[in-house]
């Protein structure tokens, strides 16, 4: 199952790209909901190649999937791949400098099953989809204003 969107940001590419790429912050985000992540790559610096195993639980199960970034090419493209026991999936970010100070993030993700049981939950997360695409623009809509708001605030700070 594929789900995209894109939306505009009143920032900087660069700028924009630096926060898809704060893992740190990511890392600490999930830790607050209750996820546990554990680093498995020695990388010194942001780049294809970090991967993580992450537990949460879902649907009252706990799971694991191992995380690593793909592709990596400051400042315009970031691709991640994940793989469970049930499911394979893929994140795109591609970033296009419309402006010195805005940028258009486009967002994609694919999820595949891996099990019969996987293929049973896609197909009927498919017959809601279009709430599913709804919720899913409104989290990436919510990302992009946070967005904007670090980037007012850098600039006033400066």
């Amino acid at each position: 199952m594929k789900l995209s969107t894109r939306t505009d940001i009143a920032a900087p590419q660069d700028f924009v790209f630096e926060r898809l790429a704060d893992f740190g912050s990511f890392e600490r985000d999930a830790m607050r909901r209750g996820v546990t992540l554990r680093r498995l790559d020695a990388l010194s610096v942001p780049g294809a190649g970090m991967s993580w195993e992450v537990g949460f639980r879902f649907r009252g199960k706990q799971r694991q999937v191992l995380t690593d970034i793909r592709r990596y090419e400051e400042p315009e493209f970031l691709e991640y791949a994940g793989v469970s026991n049930s499911f394979e999936a893929g994140l795109e970010f591609v970033l296009t400098e419309l402006s010195k100070t805005r940028t258009r993030l486009q967002i994609g993700l694919d999820v595949r099953p891996r099990s019969l049981g996987a293929r049973l939950m896609i197909q009927s997360a498919k017959l809601g989809k279009g709430n599913l695409e709804r919720r899913f623009q409104e989290r990436v809509q919510q990302f992009a204003e946070d967005i904007e708001l670090q980037a007012e605030r850098r600039a006033r700070g400066a």
